[in-house]
């Protein structure tokens, strides 16, 4: 087979008219030859740290999506499934991801559970991570999420670590706001890329101290504007990521949209495409071709260096993607999940006020979870308390809506907290897909809205929903849970309704189910909701719901 176009060549920083040739799924040659075609020729796209998971679909199904951006390869970790059923679920994944061509690089979770104050459904120890270390498909030790543990000597952290460093396989890390001092031990403890840095400065420093950094920009955490910048500095310790990435966003782009916006603001273009497709390849020593002689022919063609809008994608000299039709088909395979609870009551989402027997006129202050636009982080507000006979209430007219998380493992009370910005007017939304251990979370303007979306998620053994007095819609979830048994575009277009109902309550945020599926996440500070109790990232302990009056 024969591809000719304008070849980017970005180890040597050139670009000319060229030919290249592949045969058995290798590049044979590449030539300069005259010609009038107008594409580019380079490298694939790789996303280096993502959650398969967070896309509702399956791998092979993310991969018939994927393709169309141009991105051959991904850099996942299984640390969502893994949380639901353990070693089975990364397993799963593996074996799913081999039934297409595209190039899956798996890591292994190394925080399940990723805390002990929440309730998974599996545990994976070091022993556990010394199995999946011995396995040739992982590639990598996944995120540390647990950096107390590392800062304090956890002898179980520090076994995960040194299984990693037996078989020569990279750790990531996952570290937001560490620096000084404590982000120093955490290096040195082996630890060598961070996708949490939502500042310039904290990215710099890390990037001083031996750290890769990767520029993040999901579905939830935008934090491409904020660490931009570092690139052209730092371009060859630097990789692009999405980390978490909705359906109906994955549709509209990917890594190319990084790419895009990053040559928008003049970088570049060999800087913008190092991070993009050479350094995940040579940090995480990936089986993927970089346009040389000899290498898998992993490859994309683009229109122009700009937008770049994707014509074709090869892998290993398949073509896998044409003028945006993906060649990769839906592949059969076996449901599983972990869905232990049963339907709840009104009552069981009832808060009690201490204050029911004192006058109408009482006063209680509650700490409120503060949800931010395109961040992981939340902060935590102090506000006064809404009380309807002797229950603390939801406030829509200050955007104070009271949340829940319910353990899905087994039956126990639900967890309950208020937050602020998710802007209700009317009904609920709830989802299973709950960082990180995939608790039943929902968000609603009253107890009835509330129960009503939490148990339709439990009829359906998971999903994401959205209810009102009227109505009801869920886009189900069979696969852990977490995942959809259907192909990306169907689920695409499903979730992108339930999105536009979402709004049509009165949601403000730009993703709000992304964003509620983080508001369970402990490891990121400061104020979160786990299916034990409210949680100070801060200070990793349980806080109180309602303030102590002095």
């Amino acid at each position: 087979m024969k591809l000719q176009g304008q070849i980017v060549d970005i180890k040597n920083k050139r670009i000319f008219k060229g030919e290249i040739i592949i045969s058995e799924g290798k590049i044979k040659s590449i030539e300069e030859k005259e010609h009038d075609i107008n594409q580019y020729i380079l490298p694939g796209f790789i996303d280096a740290h993502i959650h398969i998971e967070s896309s509702m679909l399956v791998p092979t199904e993310f991969a018939k999506i994927a393709v169309n951006h141009g991105t051959v390869a991904t850099v996942s970790d299984p640390h969502e499934i893994a949380n639901v059923l353990g070693i089975e679920g990364v397993n799963f994944m593996i074996e799913n991801g081999k039934q297409t061509p595209f190039k899956f690089n798996f890591g292994a979770p190394s925080c399940v559970p990723a805390t002990s104050f929440e309730s998974a459904g599996a545990v994976i120890d070091s022993e556990g991570i010394k199995q999946l270390m011995a396995n040739p498909d992982i590639k990598y030790l996944a995120e540390m999420m647990n950096y107390p543990g590392v800062l304090f000597d956890d002898e179980e952290v520090l076994k995960k670590l040194e299984w990693a460093k037996h078989y020569n396989k990279p750790i990531d890390g996952h570290a937001p706001g560490v620096v000084g001092d404590d982000i120093t031990k955490y290096i040195n403890a082996g630890i060598s890329t961070d996708h949490e840095c939502f500042t310039y400065e904290e990215g710099l420093e890390k990037l001083q101290k031996g750290m890769k950094i990767l520029i993040r920009e999901g579905s939830a955490a935008k934090n491409f504007e904020a660490l931009i910048d570092l690139l052209p500095e730092h371009y060859e310790n630097m990789m692009f990521c999405s980390d978490d990435k909705h359906p109906d966003d994955l549709i509209i782009n990917h890594i190319n949209k990084l790419c895009a916006r990053a040559v928008a603001k003049d970088i570049d273009i060999f800087k913008v495409l190092q991070a993009a497709c050479i350094n995940p390849v040579k940090h995480y020593n990936l089986d993927v071709g970089l346009l040389q002689k000899g290498d898998d022919a992993d490859c994309i063609v683009v229109e122009d260096l700009k937008d770049f809008k994707v014509i074709q994608t090869y892998i290993n000299g398949e073509l896998v993607s044409d003028h945006g039709n993906s060649k990769l088909q839906s592949i059969a395979f076996k449901n599983l999940n972990n869905f232990n609870t049963t339907k709840k009551q009104v009552s069981d989402f009832r808060i009690d006020s201490e204050s029911a027997s004192e006058s109408a006129s009482a006063k209680k202050q509650i700490r409120v979870i503060e949800a931010l636009e395109g961040q992981l982080v939340t902060n935590e507000l102090i506000e006064e308390a809404t009380i309807e006979n002797g229950n603390l209430v939801s406030n829509t007219e200050n955007d104070i809506l009271k949340m829940t998380v319910v353990n899905r493992y087994n039956n126990d009370e639900p967890a309950l907290a208020f937050i602020k910005n998710f802007g209700l007017k009317e009904g609920a939304i709830a989802s299973s897909v709950g960082h990180d251990s995939h608790n039943i979370i929902a968000v609603g303007v009253n107890d009835e809205m509330i129960c009503k979306a939490v148990n339709l998620i439990i009829e359906n053994k998971g999903g994401i929903c959205a209810v009102n007095t009227s109505e009801e819609k869920i886009v189900p979830l069979p696969v852990a849970g977490i995942m959809s048994d259907q192909d990306g575009e169907t689920i695409g277009k499903a979730y992108a309704e339930l999105d536009k109902m979402a709004k049509q309550l009165g949601s403000k945020l730009n993703a709000p189910y992304m964003t509620l599926s983080f508001m369970a996440l402990l490891v990121i500070p400061s104020l979160k909701l786990s299916d034990k109790g409210l949680f100070n990232g801060k200070d990793f302990k349980f806080t109180d719901l309602i303030l102590t009056q002095e």
